[in-house]
């Protein structure tokens, strides 16, 4: 493909490189029933990084960050998924506003683009083979070949035959042709002359000239030369102060009507330097002319200008920074690269840029920085390095203390008597509460049903059913009433949700899998590399194994945890679906009632 043209070398590397992570996954991704995808969200004005979750045996779409799910969505609701610019995409609601989404990689954009729409790909066997037949019948009908009638052309009325309207067509031109060749091969104007123009040696009449050739005429002497002046030295711009001006109606009866700033006596010379405007990274050392053409798309290049305007790097210096891993060590800041992840040339961007052979000065500075991403090799693998390399330990911290509380909140659930014991006397009042309506006796009931005893009011309307169970525990054993005190990770709801911190904790050993893909295919020949690559590659590899230590850690808590919550789900007998953000949810709710009810009976 290279050979032919068909692929850069970078291309070709890439579609390799996804070919390997094909061979990689344990299926395809028609065989499982979950997947977690790193997304990035655009909310207040910056990209938000959140784990999309398309769950198929839920049926739910999950937008989870930092283990904590943030919003859910039925499939239902789900019209499709639309294409947009690079990485970028939009999954369609029916009835609420889009999603507008940016994915880590192509290779992940086009894996959730083969996921949504989900109303077909959820559906039985049977229906997706029905669908698919009957698309299969509509286009064997439609798109026979010869099915549709040939369109006649204007100005062809009477005429049957579609290439006696070609040849119509085709006459003029080669009249023309054959006309601009009697004439000698002349200019191009003269195969546009009007037909009612003169030929050549004829006189053109006066009237048909405008009036200033109409007549020959001695043009006036030029005028006297100016006398030389010095020029001037450009001006230094300064920061504009962009102030709230008073209405000129209201100047005269304010205080500005009198002031006078001719008064005032400043540092001109000191104010100017100190807001001055600092020169952008343009080698030329000129600011590039506003109407200078430019290679890159207009839209991506109007974008990508007002970062670099920020982005004080040169770039000749850009590959020198990809080579240091620390933003206090002198490498990119996060923000910078994510940025210019988001700026990755396309194949067809790096075969326009490659083929330009004039100096790189002329160019615009978009042009120039895309000129030097375009001759740096695995940019994209070398951007998303540095950046994971850097999100990988804080994801790791922030999830050690959300794991750590959802395994202490398992704990105290199955090791507190005092919250079984308040149960029991739930279950023998609402027993005997529907025993007297007419109902069954129940062995036990689900914890979702604490949040209903503030809704059973009693005859006045100001007591419920928390009310009396708070009544009954005070007169017969007052102790179950400090019940709280064994369940205290429940003061707060927990933040992050067993479903949430499972797929963060799946999502990261991903990027570790990457981290290690990446840093085999950037690795240099040893004979080939440099000081710096080589300082490079051994502080990749330190960290790597440093991750791979901590997250092995991390993953057997994960389990621990998982372990934990599956036999507080058994002991309660809730069903093994059940998220842990609901039934946590459940109990820290009824504890917080529950106190209140407290404080309202106690003297």
């Amino acid at each position: 493909m290279v050979k032919n043209k068909e692929v850069s070398i970078e291309g070709a590397l890439h579609l390799a490189q996804k070919e390997v992570y094909a061979e990689k996954d344990p299926q395809d991704l028609l065989t499982g029933s979950q997947f977690n995808f790193i997304i990035y969200k655009y909310k207040h004005y910056r990209w938000q990084k959140r784990i999309l979750q398309l769950d198929f045996s839920s049926r739910t779409i999950f937008n989870i960050e930092k283990g904590t799910i943030r919003k859910q969505f039925p499939f239902s609701q789900v019209r499709g998924c639309e294409d947009s610019e690079r990485r970028r995409f939009s999954i369609l609601f029916h009835g609420r506003q889009h999603y507008e989404l940016e994915a880590v990689s192509l290779e992940d954009k086009r894996k959730v683009g083969l996921r949504v729409p989900l109303s077909v790909q959820s559906s039985s066997p049977e229906a997706a083979g029905r669908l698919r037949r009957e698309w299969l019948s509509l286009l064997g009908r439609h798109c026979q070949p010869g099915s549709a009638a040939p369109l006649p052309l204007q100005g062809s009325a009477g005429r049957s035959s579609p290439e006696a309207d070609y040849e119509e067509c085709v006459a003029p031109l080669s009249e023309q042709r054959e006309e601009t060749a009697r004439c000698g091969g002349g200019s191009a104007r003269s195969s546009l002359r009007n037909p009612a123009e003169p030929a050549e040696g004829q006189a053109a009449p006066a009237a048909a000239l405008p009036p200033a050739l109409g007549r020959a005429q001695v043009p006036p002497a030029p005028p006297a030369l100016p006398q030389p002046c010095s020029v001037p030295p450009a001006a230094k711009r300064t920061k504009a102060f962009h102030w709230d001006l008073v209405p000129w109606d209201k100047i005269q009866k304010s205080v500005w009507g009198s002031c006078d700033p001719c008064k005032r006596k400043i540092d001109v010379c000191r104010l100017c330097e100190q807001f001055q405007i600092q020169d952008t990274a343009v080698p030329s050392g000129t600011e590039p002319p506003v109407n200078q053409h430019i290679l890159l798309d207009r839209k991506v290049a109007h974008n990508f200008n007002i970062f670099l305007k920020s982005f004080r790097v040169k770039p000749s210096e850009l590959k020198d920074k990809l080579f240091i891993i620390h933003e206090e060590s002198g490498g990119l800041t996060d923000e910078q690269i994510t940025a210019l992840r988001r700026y990755l040339p396309t194949p067809k961007d790096a075969e326009r840029y490659l083929s330009f052979k004039g100096p790189c000065s002329e160019l615009h500075v978009v042009d120039q920085f895309m000129l030097e991403m375009c001759k740096i090799p695995q940019l994209g693998q070398r951007l998303d390095l540095l950046l994971s390399i850097r999100e990988l330990p804080e994801s790791i911290r922030d999830l050690e203390p959300l794991i750590a509380q959802n395994i202490q909140a398992s704990k105290q659930l199955q090791s507190s008597p005092k919250f079984v014991a308040v149960l029991e006397y739930i279950l023998a009042m609402g027993n005997h509460l529907n025993e007297k309506a007419g109902k069954e006796v129940a062995k036990g009931f689900r914890l979702s049903s604490l949040a209903k005893l503030s809704l059973l009011r009693g005859r006045d309307r100001t007591f419920t059913l928390l009310h009396a169970l708070v009544e009954q525990i005070l007169s017969h054993q007052p102790e179950l009433a400090t019940f709280p005190q064994e369940l205290t990770e429940f003061e707060a709801v927990p933040d992050a949700s067993m479903k949430g911190l499972s797929a963060e904790v799946d999502v990261l050993r991903k990027e570790l899998e990457n981290l290690i893909q990446c840093r085999r295919l950037l690795k240099p020949k040893a004979s080939k590399a440099t000081p710096q690559e080589s300082q490079f590659c051994k502080e990749l590899k330190d960290l790597i194994q440093k991750y791979e230590g901590d997250l092995s850690q991390l993953s057997k808590r994960c389990e621990e945890m998982k372990k934990l919550y599956s036999n507080v789900l058994v002991r309660f007998g809730e069903p093994a679906d059940l998220d842990s953000q609901e039934l946590f949810g459940w109990i820290c709710s009824f504890i917080c009632e529950f106190r209140k009810a407290c404080a309202e009976l106690t003297p």
